[in-house]
């Protein structure tokens, strides 16, 4: 697969209003660090990559194999349920359809896990496409633990809570298991655009 780049024209155009998700706003430059919990502190030499579940056959990567996918370059907003969103942030990772690439599976959902016991439930076809990519590095640079590196799971057109942090797998299912904040009262989907913030909106 080639290197290629996802959302980039050029120079950006001026953001207006319009462009927010209802009930959003610009956090300019800052980028904001939210968790449920401490930080996890694993360093790469500890960390793999783990597809279960559902699966003809478990794919596991260690951090070395991981850098050695083909990567590409994504410049997306993020949109965060506690109402802020960043503008064209900029991320380098592994697309979730290479991770997938030859796995067979009559999954329709995925939960992702990550260090420290957080969860994240989402359909499969969301994480498919073109849409959602596990990170490594963001503004050209490791990705911190206080977002989620070394790596993360990037889904940006769902609230930011879906793009777990710390991540450490897949587990694709046959029925949908709410995750770590759905299980708390979250909307299982999170849609930005519908405001889908809370289960009931």
């Amino acid at each position: 697969m080639p290197h290629v780049s996802r959302g980039f024209a050029g120079r950006a155009a001026p953001r207006s209003a319009h462009q927010l998700p209802p009930g959003q706003h610009d956090a300019g430059d800052y980028f904001p660090v939210l968790t449920a919990g401490g930080v996890p502190r694993l360093g790469t030499e500890g960390w793999d990559f783990t597809v279960q579940g559902q699966v003809d056959e478990v794919q596991r990567w260690t951090w070395e194999e991981f850098r050695e996918l083909p990567r590409e370059s994504i410049t997306v907003d993020i949109h965060c349920v506690t109402s802020w969103s960043k503008f064209d942030t900029r991320w380098e990772g592994v697309s979730i359809d290479t991770l997938l690439d030859g796995v067979d599976t009559a999954a329709e959902y995925v939960v992702a896990f990550s260090d420290g016991g957080y969860t994240t439930n989402l359909p499969l076809e969301d994480l498919t496409d073109g849409r959602a990519w596990i990170v490594d590095t963001y503004n050209g640079e490791p990705l911190s633990p206080e977002h989620g590196g070394p790596a993360r799971l990037l889904v940006p057109h769902l609230y930011f809570w879906k793009s777990a942090k710390w991540i450490r797998g897949l587990s694709l299912n046959l029925v949908d298991e709410p995750g770590f904040w759905e299980n708390f009262g979250y909307h299982n989907y999170g849609d930005p655009w519908q405001q889908q913030r809370y289960a009931g909106d």
